[in-house]
């Protein structure tokens, strides 16, 4: 994966990376984070080299509940990284990566390090909102452009009071924008007017797709027969399944992450809840529950099905690297990659505030989500794709909805 180590790395380290051949990855840790530095073969900093480098970071899940979605996420960089040449316009790329677990603390810690003593110029991440958002915060104070590939909660970008955090970007729709497009194919396509809402009351992903499901299936003419809140520590939904079940709904909305709502489907079908469930981009994982899940559909970024040729050319370039097809952690990092990548290949040079502002400056940006330009609050306009799961670990395409 890693092509060289620079920075904290023993002195036998630089050796190795300087003859040029395989990954060594190297760890420090500090406060409790981990991170792990990379470069291009054999581009050592040592030895007086006048050449030009830029340092980035990658703040992901690697461990902890939402392990998965942080695993493609690195996928998706580290192919970005390694087609573009470890090159940005004058400048080769090194990085340094951490784990945020998942935590926010973590997250935080992790931003201060890279900012303060790893010297990084932007960063990738973090992958979900909860920890995106506190993340953004210290990025955008220190005037560092950062860009997620997958956090969608509104927060992510601007303030509590609407005003820009002008240092922060995503290469994913929003919530708002998948909550409309969720309730809009529950009324058209699956034909539904009422419907149960279960959603995570501390986790503003969960939150923020509740609560735009909510307002769009109601214009709509939908009714809420019942809107339920969890803890994310709840694990035994039993009781409140039994509750909504006498309620009818004819379908269920679960826009959480793949290991909570793989409990909540599994607590449905054993409380005979047999209706349509639909949820958002948190289901995308190869550990959700596909059995429980079988038939039902959710709000994606992407589909490796997508026949078009950009779609597919990554989708071919993932699979030749790993093995697998990617799936939208991948595929949204990748391309919050190359919008960086292309951002420092403008500006040509490491000036953060020249970086930041030849982001908010791309247009019409070819990535594999679609062509990119950003809005005054650093979210890209684009399309949301529609995916059916299927008991054998697949997911099936089934529309894409434009803005």
């Amino acid at each position: 994966m890693k092509r060289a180590l620079v920075g904290i790395l023993a002195i036998s380290m630089f050796v190795l990376a300087a003859c040029g051949g395989a990954s060594a990855p190297g760890t420090s840790s500090n406060s409790g984070t981990s991170t792990t530095t990379g470069s291009s073969a054999g581009s050592g900093s040592s030895g007086g080299s006048a050449e030009k480098v830029i340092k980035i970071g990658l703040i992901a899940p690697l461990t902890g509940n939402v392990k998965t979605f942080g695993e493609s996420s690195k996928m998706g960089f580290e192919l970005a990284l390694e087609q573009a040449g470890y090159k940005a316009g004058d400048f080769r790329i090194d990085y340094v990566s951490g784990d945020d677990k998942g935590d926010s603390t973590e997250g935080v810690n992790i931003a201060t390090r890279m900012i303060t003593q790893d010297g990084v110029k932007a960063i990738i991440g973090s992958v979900t909102s909860g920890v995106t958002i506190p993340v953004g915060q210290v990025a955008n104070e220190s005037k560092i452009p950062m860009i997620t590939g997958t956090a969608t909660a509104a927060g992510v970008t601007v303030n509590d009071d609407g005003s820009r955090k002008p240092f922060i970007f995503r290469a994913c729709f929003i919530d708002p924008f998948q909550g409309e497009v969720a309730a809009k194919f529950a009324l058209d396509d699956l034909g539904v007017k009422t419907a149960a809402v279960f959603y995570d009351r501390g986790n503003p992903y969960t939150v923020g797709l509740a609560e735009s499901f909510r307002a769009e299936f109601e214009a709509g003419g939908g009714q809420i027969v019942a809107w339920e809140a969890y803890a994310e520590a709840d694990t035994d939904f039993s009781a409140v399944m039994t509750r909504v079940a006498a309620l009818n709904p004819e379908m269920l909305y679960l826009p959480d992450y793949y290991n909570k709502v793989s409990l909540l489907a599994k607590a449905a079908k054993e409380k005979g809840l047999d209706v349509p469930m639909l949820g958002g981009d948190g289901w995308d994982s190869n550990e959700l529950d596909f059995a429980a899940l079988d038939g039902n559909y959710f709000t994606a970024h992407y589909s490796a099905d997508d026949p078009s040729p950009a779609v597919q050319k990554f989708v071919q370039e993932f699979e030749a690297k790993y093995g697998h097809k990617p799936d939208s952690f991948a595929a949204l990092t990748y391309d919050a990659t190359n919008i960086l990548l292309e951002a420092i290949r403008v500006a040509n040079t490491d000036d953060t505030d020249a970086i930041r502002q030849a982001m908010q400056d791309l247009k019409g940006f070819q990535a594999v989500g679609g062509s990119i330009s950003f809005d005054e609050k650093g979210n890209p306009i684009k399309a949301a794709t529609i995916m059916k799961v299927s008991a054998d670990k697949t997911y099936e395409f089934v529309t894409t909805v434009n803005p």
